[in-house]
């Protein structure tokens, strides 16, 4: 006997409603699905922000105590002319700071002031010799105790301290300029990013200079010249193995070529943006064979056509058309290089650097290696600066990758 012919109507039969039912419900499933890889995803997003918000806006702030100075009419210290380190060092500030705590305070300076606080003292004389002989009020930093303790993250005894200053009226805490200004130090009050922040430039611009143009004429020759043989074949692959190796096997690459066969000068911006350059230059190749390789093919006859060499077709009307794409590529490659700091510890660039560096072949250091440094201090006042470094770095790295989506969005060309 033959089976019956299904009529259209059997849509409506019980079987075919279970199953469009079922069908609905693995739909409704796999959008809850989704819909919860995504909270999931922005919820850890959202925790990582508010810890690092949390502990890091912390490290932008700093603790000071109003001190009343009497300056001595030193004569060393008169002349304006004479006015030096040397001179001032002479003048024994941290012994007159100590001395002026204890008797203004009425308490120990080494656990009310910083062990760098006479500084300001020095910065103060320096900017107005006239103050010499005259009874002054300075704002110095306190110690790291009593800057935890006003920020509701410090001791019992030093939230008493904290309450007594206050009733004197002499605390105050206020946005630490010096954290975008200094450098690196043993004091968590006064240390800053600005060294580690002008080694980042300095290497991310070696990197650039020295990645882009090479990375990009790889990628038009690939694309537009090379022929089709084994050897290609070979370079491709190769290039795609190195996009994927470890970042710590181009430290390594560079401290044996760069350091120890060619003896370039060891923890420089030179150094770690040739290390990066390495890295970075094969994600620029692929990026700028994808962009390259989506020129159609019509654009490249065209200008065949009307009379143009094939340099020109390359250089006039492939390369500006693919430009968007290779930018989008190498600025994302940037930013990863940015974040590094394997390779750079490989290279030696994990020195302490206490002054910003004036070239690229000073010694330097740059943001991530210098979040790992204060991450490893034993001082808790270190603790809220490395969050505060972070969020430095993060803005940096949103900024590059917001670059690369407004250039993309900006120049890109739809066929």
């Amino acid at each position: 006997m033959s089976r019956p012919t299904r009529l259209p109507t059997d849509w409506k039969s019980d079987v075919m409603r279970k199953r469009i039912a079922r069908r609905y419900a693995a739909e409704r499933r796999f959008r809850l699905l989704g819909m919860g890889a995504v909270l999931l995803s922005a919820a850890f997003l959202a925790f990582l922000l508010v810890t690092m918000m949390g502990n890091g806006l912390r490290g932008f702030t700093r603790t000071e105590i109003a001190l009343k100075v009497d300056f001595p009419a030193s004569p060393l210290l008169l002349d304006p002319a004479t006015i030096t380190d040397e001179a001032l060092s002479q003048a024994n500030l941290p012994m007159v700071t100590g001395a002026v705590a204890k008797k203004a305070l009425g308490g120990d300076a080494d656990v009310l002031l910083s062990p760098t606080a006479w500084i300001s003292i020095r910065d103060a004389i320096k900017a107005d010799p006239k103050i010499l002989g005259r009874t002054e009020t300075i704002r110095v930093p306190a110690s790291t105790a009593i800057d935890l303790a006003a920020k509701s993250k410090g001791s019992p005894e030093a939230e008493a301290e904290v309450a007594r200053l206050k009733q004197l009226g002499v605390l105050s805490t206020g946005f630490n300029w010096n954290f975008l200004t200094a450098s690196d130090g043993t004091d968590p009050t006064q240390v800053g990013i600005w060294g580690a922040f002008k080694g980042s430039l300095l290497t991310m611009l070696v990197t650039l200079v020295l990645s882009f143009p090479v990375g990009v004429a790889t990628a038009l020759y690939l694309e537009e010249y090379a022929p089709k043989a084994w050897w290609t074949d070979i370079i491709e692959v190769s290039i795609n193995n190195l996009a994927a190796v470890p970042s710590i096997i181009f430290g390594l690459l560079g401290l044996s070529i760069f350091l120890n066969f060619l003896h370039l000068p060891r923890s420089a911006a030179l150094i770690g943006g040739m290390t990066l350059a390495l890295m970075t230059m094969p994600v620029i190749v692929i990026a700028g064979r994808n962009a390259i390789k989506s020129v159609p093919p019509s654009i490249r006859d065209a200008a065949l056509g009307i009379g143009a060499s094939p340099v020109q077709v390359v250089f006039q009307h492939v390369l500006p058309l693919a430009l968007p794409g290779i930018l989008t590529g190498t600025i994302i490659g940037m930013a990863r290089a940015l974040g590094e700091t394997a390779p750079l510890l490989m290279i030696g660039m994990r020195a302490f650097i206490a002054t910003p560096p004036g070239g690229i072949t000073d010694p330097a250091t740059v943001l991530p290696v210098q979040i790992f440094l204060w991450s490893d201090e034993v001082s808790k006042g270190f603790v809220e600066k490395t969050s505060a470094a972070i969020i430095v770095l993060l803005i940096f790295l949103l900024a590059m990758n917001g670059l690369a989506i407004y250039l993309r969005n900006k120049f890109e060309t739809r066929w």
